[in-house]
């Protein structure tokens, strides 16, 4: 969740720090700070700070930091300890020779803590990750490596970390399990990175550690050994494709509204060159090889959370329409505690924006205990479940740096409706009807784009917000293929809006929720022309005939519907199957013009980060 940075060069470490910082600042934003080696004083120095990376930058600029060639930084998301100064990163041992930036959970600290109090060691701060500096100084002996090698030997948990010290002030030591971490190298420096985006402005030329990974880095040089085995890794550099242009606002106000409005072109980018006219189906050469094991597969799994977990129920609904297979949908945070029923002909789909969510990755690893084919779906090339996985599909949508996902939620429903009309093709669909979906496929991009210029809907989404921003509930309905839409639409305004929302299956609103409808209740129904549109409207209503304001997405020449809603947001039509990518949209935008209405970080929610990358 943290973000954590570190710079070796010839270059002003701190300038680059929180440079790094500021595009680090997603993953977590509840203080920051930074350390580096005062080449005047010989000696480490720290200034942290609460808040976000623009409270360090008013620090830093007080203290007038002597110059740096060396540093690391830190932006947290508070897991041990509240958000303050103390608990802020870096933390330094006793003797303050040794500084330290984590990601990730120690969840044997308090053992290691007493252990360390014993020998005389004393603590500053409340965080589990103090307990780790102090270990690193336990064992120094003159080498620092080892040091750190023998303190994460002794470690249970997840850790992403950067080892600066004044006793070798030419070396960054980094080290992995369980969080994400990258090397870049460009002429005469080296940064190492919890992700691209801070080292994207510098150098192309980025090394994926792998897990039990550690790492001694100077200016000119890496070395990687396995902490396990103390052998030398051998890993390469290798040049990604990710734009400076991409990680900037570009004109937008925030990351959110330009992510909304890129995801026509993202979705194109989705499933390009995957359409195969010739064979009227799509072209997924990620899964080729295990492709026969998805398709005879006696049941499938799909596992995620938050917002891909919302795109999984959506594949559910496809894949068994498409390719008759069973499917479960399962919180990965709950898959591994449940014991779930795997075998050799199970197949598990594990789905993350970012590929290294923690609670994904341990579905992973019970899956693959278990002898189950595993599929990834993720954006992040060279991410953990993009590598660990027997194979995947890449949705190729670029960054995403809004914490409030978007253009990841559908882009994973285009990969879901491409899957399960390749497996579909294998079984019972046509080839008119695989040629049917690839036209229909083609025209979503112009359609959302429809949507985002229409300035009526625009100005419908506008009053609409007028009428809603100082509720403080909300109910989110749908049915079919559509439910997970209302869970979604739900997600996005209680995450930056600090609405409370629900989205439920609009025919279970009488088995409890009709209970708490009245004139303050707002309800959003997406009331499709599809297979079950008599039926929605007959929930629409029982919530009418109980006072409740509706509002409805539906599609355009529909008129009747005007006739029995408060207000209506009116989208193109699209084949069923497919709705969920036009019928998320306002919903996105009706959150993000809410949380502007009332002045909040829309970027930044409270409590959030993007990357969960602790259990």
């Amino acid at each position: 969740m943290c973000g954590i940075i570190g710079y070796i060069g010839e270059k002003k470490a701190v300038d680059i720090l929180i440079n790094g910082l500021k595009r680090l600042e997603y993953r977590g934003y509840d203080s920051s700070g930074i350390s580096f080696y005062c080449e005047e004083e010989k000696k480490l120095e720290i200034i942290k700070k609460t808040g976000k990376i623009k409270d360090l930058v008013s620090e830093i600029e007080k203290r007038k930091p002597c110059p740096s060639y060396i540093g690391i930084a830190h932006t947290r998301w508070a897991t041990h300890g509240e958000p303050n100064d103390i608990n802020a990163h870096p933390h330094f041992d006793c003797n303050e020779k040794i500084a330290l930036v984590h990601n990730g959970i120690i969840e044997n600290y308090r053992t290691l803590k007493s252990f360390l109090i014993d020998k005389g060691h004393k603590f500053r701060s409340e965080t589990d990750t103090e307990v780790l500096v102090h270990l690193i100084e336990h064992f120094y002996k003159g080498d620092l490596l080892e040091s750190v090698k023998k303190s994460l030997k002794m470690v249970e948990g997840t850790y992403g970390i950067l080892v600066l010290s004044s006793y070798q002030p030419d070396t960054i030591i980094a080290a992995r399990k369980g969080s994400p971490l990258i090397i870049g190298k460009a002429k005469d420096q080296m940064i190492a990175a919890s992700d691209a985006s801070a080292i994207v402005s510098l150098t192309n030329q980025i090394l994926y550690m792998q897990d039990y990974d550690i790492a001694k880095i100077t200016k000119d040089d890496v070395e990687i050994f396995n902490i396990e085995t103390d052998k030398i890794t051998d890993s390469e550099f290798e040049q990604i494709d990710i734009t400076l242009s991409q990680i900037e606002k570009g004109g937008y106000n925030h990351f959110m509204e330009k992510e909304i409005f890129e995801q026509p072109e993202a979705l194109k980018n989705t499933f390009r060159g995957r359409l195969d006219r010739e064979n009227s189906t799509f072209r997924l050469n990620g899964i080729k090889d295990k492709f026969n094991d998805l398709l005879n597969a006696e049941r499938i799994l799909i596992t995620a959370c938050g917002t891909s977990w919302h795109a999984s129920l959506i594949g559910k609904y496809l894949i068994e329409k498409f390719a008759q297979i069973p499917v479960e949908v399962d919180y990965a945070s709950e898959f591994r505690y449940r014991n779930p029923i795997i075998n050799k002909k199970t197949a598990v789909i594990l789905v993350s924006q970012s590929g290294e969510t923690a609670d994904t990755l341990a579905a992973l690893k019970e899956s693959k205990n278990k002898g189950a084919t595993t599929i990834g779906i993720c954006n992040v090339v060279g991410s953990t479940i993009a590598r660990e996985t027997d194979c995947g599909i890449y949705t190729h949508v670029g960054p995403e740096i809004g914490v409030a996902s978007t253009k990841a939620f559908t882009a994973q429903v285009m990969v879901f409706f491409m899957l399960s009309v390749a497996l579909g093709r294998k079984k019972v669909l046509t080839f008119e009807e695989g040629i049917d979906f690839i036209k229909n496929i083609e025209s979503i991009p112009d359609k959302i784009n429809e949507i985002l210029n229409d300035k009526e809907t625009i100005t419908k989404i506008d009053k609409i917000v007028e009428k809603i921003y100082r509720k403080t509930n909300f109910l989110y309905l749908g049915r079919g293929i559509n439910y997970p839409v209302a869970l979604e639409g739900a997600l996005k305004l209680k995450e930056i809006s600090y609405i409370h929302a629900e989205g439920y299956p609009a025919a279970e609103m009488k088995h409890g929720p009709i209970a708490l409808i009245d004139e303050s209740m707002p309800a959003l129904f997406i009331a499709l022309k599809d297979s079950i549109y008599e039926k929605i409207i007959n929930n629409i209503k029982e919530i009418k005939a109980r006072k409740g304001y509706v509002i409805a997405i539906a599609n355009k020449g529909d008129r009747e519907i005007e006739k029995i809603v408060d207000d209506v947001i009116y989208i193109p039509d699209t084949i069923e199957e497919l709705s969920p990518l036009l019928s998320v949209i306002p919903l996105q935008i009706l959150a993000y013009k809410t949380a502007v209405k009332k002045g909040l970080d829309v970027d930044m929610p409270r409590n959030l980060a993007k990357s969960v990358t602790v259990e």
